[in-house]
């Protein structure tokens, strides 16, 4: 096997490590594969120096190469006796290989390395701890580059300890002195011990495991099961509201029919007496003609003899007589649909409200008033945007409707028209707060865009598309987003408590007393942050207060 090994290395190419081929020898003496050195060269030709890549010795011009007969002959014999180079990378250590601690020149890979001897050998010079029966007893390990840290840095020696006290690997001398009185073991009875937990921990993580797998197998089924039950909604919700759209086209269609039928049957009897008109007056006419003649004729006894029968007339229906219906039960038709429409339009948004609620996944409600403290925010009032007849008190907490106008300075966030104003905070998470009221208010929250200027529609709390608003009075509460007002019933209470949960598109207006009573709530979608805000009318007032 030795000789084997010294042939491979000494007909192999030190450029690609495989055995020559076409070999050429330069004149340095070494000996390389033909396209190997002129590839080797090839990199060269621009520096004009060309060298050995083992001596490094240097040829000016660069050398003809002319193939060596006589060892293309040798490796090809010895090719024939079943010689064949090591892979290099089996054969010799790469920058990232543990090397042979024996081998001279260029070193073997490593395939072993003993924690005793603290030296890597290749499977040369391994045979030793193989054969010897001294040696065979070493440990030896995969190959390894941190050997030195198996020797005691304070004695030199290897470290076959284990001190528990310390938590760290000794040598036999460390208990005598620096690790004297400590709890120490060998370090194969620590392994050992070790081992055992490792094993428990193993057991540990691969029973976590198949539950951990058990329970991904229960999620997907969950999966699956929200899946079907999602598909099964949507198709009967789709099978609903069809029913729905084929009904209101029904009662479309109906209403469409019965005024139809009622417009044939009014127009027929009002053509009839029309014609009957019609009639009457040709006959009117044709009778007059016939008098004018008879007042111009000269004949007086003609005239006496056909007058009585020519100025005999039918009785003819009066004009009091034709009865003109009005047309109002056509609009009270029209009206009767417009109500059915606002009926369905409410009903349509708070079952919307419901379905939104029942599938969004909003933070819980606190179960008590005090979980809402825990999301309670300080609000104070911005003078920039009051209008200029509002008077903030209690450190901008506080807003009252005044005679007088107050000394602002113009600015182009303030409200112009409407007693309103808006919070210097900006609230995009989950916010509460609480406003206590007099008279009649509107408690209200808003975009930052809304329009502030004018008596328009685009201007007022409730009345946009901007803002959503409790309207707060002493017989009740109505609530209102983009001038649609939903009348609402609920204990009255001069305290309202605000929850606003923006993410999830959740807005409740609270009624606060001893207890707390939801009075509205709003499922939609936030496309920006919101600003809390008031509107307060003549004698009223209002104040955010701290909750309490």
């Amino acid at each position: 096997m030795e000789h084997n090994q010294l042939d491979a290395e000494t007909f192999s190419c030190s450029i690609c490590l495989d055995l020559l081929k076409d070999p050429v020898t330069i004149p340095c003496g070494h000996s390389y594969c033909m396209n190997c050195i002129k590839s080797h060269w090839d990199e060269e030709d621009q520096r004009g120096i060309h060298s050995c890549p083992q001596c490094r010795k240097t040829f000016i011009p660069r050398p003809d190469l002319q193939k060596n007969v006589m060892l293309a002959a040798l490796v090809e014999q010895l090719k024939k006796t079943g010689l064949q180079a090591a892979p290099a990378d089996h054969c010799y250590a790469g920058a990232e290989d543990v090397a042979c601690d024996v081998c001279t020149g260029r070193k073997l890979k490593a395939i072993k390395s003993c924690l005793v001897c603290l030296a890597s050998y290749c499977e040369k010079h391994l045979h030793l701890h193989q054969y010897l029966a001294p040696l065979r007893k070493h440990k030896l390990v995969e190959p390894s580059k941190n050997l030195q840290e198996n020797i005691c840095s304070r004695h030199d020696e290897v470290m076959k300890m284990f001190c528990r006290t310390d938590q760290k690997s000794i040598c036999y001398l460390c208990p005598v002195d620096e690790h004297k009185g400590h709890d120490t073991v060998s370090a194969a009875a620590e392994r050992t011990e070790r081992q055992r937990e490792l094993q428990e921990r193993r057991g540990k993580i691969q029973q976590r495991v198949q539950d951990r797998e058990k329970d991904v197998k229960l999620l997907q089924q969950e999966v699956e099961a929200i899946n079907r039950s999602a598909e099964k909604t949507v198709e009967d919700s789709e099978k609903i509201f069809t029913e729905l759209i084929r009904l209101i086209q029904k009662r479309s269609s109906d209403v469409k029919q019965q005024i139809r039928s009622q417009q044939e049957a009014e127009v027929s009897g009002v053509k009839e007496l029309q014609e009957k008109l019609e009639q009457e007056i040709s006959e009117l006419k044709r009778k007059d003609a016939e008098l004018e003649q008879l007042s111009h004729t000269e004949d007086h006894n003609r005239f006496l003899h056909s007058y009585p029968s020519l100025s005999d007339l039918r009785e003819s229906t009066p004009s009091a007589a034709i009865h003109i219906r009005p047309l109002r039960r056509w609009e009270d038709v029209t009206a009767a649909v417009s109500e059915l429409r606002d009926i369905l339009q409410d009903v349509l948004r708070d079952t919307w409200t419901k379905i939104s609620l029942t599938l969004t996944e909003a933070e819980p409600e606190p179960e008590s008033r005090a979980g809402f403290l825990g999301y309670s925010c300080q609000i104070t009032l911005d003078p920039n945007t009051a209008h200029r007849h509002l008077l903030l008190s209690e450190g901008n907490r506080k807003v009252t409707l005044m005679d007088q106008p107050q000394s602002y300075s113009s600015h182009p966030d303030r409200f112009t028209d409407y007693s309103q104003v808006l919070s210097r905070e900006s609230l995009t998470g989950r916010c509460y707060w609480e406003v206590e009221w007099r008279e009649w208010v509107y408690i209200a929250v808003a975009y930052k865009d809304i329009s502030r200027t004018g008596r328009g529609n685009e201007c007022r709390f409730g009345y946009n598309d901007k803002s959503w608003a409790l309207y707060c009075f002493q017989g009740g509460y109505k609530f209102g987003h983009n001038n649609i007002w939903t009348s609402i019933s609920g204990p009255g209470s001069s305290r309202v408590g605000v929850d606003l949960d923006h993410r999830a598109g959740v807005l409740s207006f609270y009624s606060v007393s001893e207890t707390r009573t939801l009075l509205h709530r709003v499922q939609t979608t936030f496309t920006q942050p919101l600003h809390a805000g008031v509107l307060v009318g003549i004698g009223s007032s209002a104040e955010f207060c701290k909750a309490r």
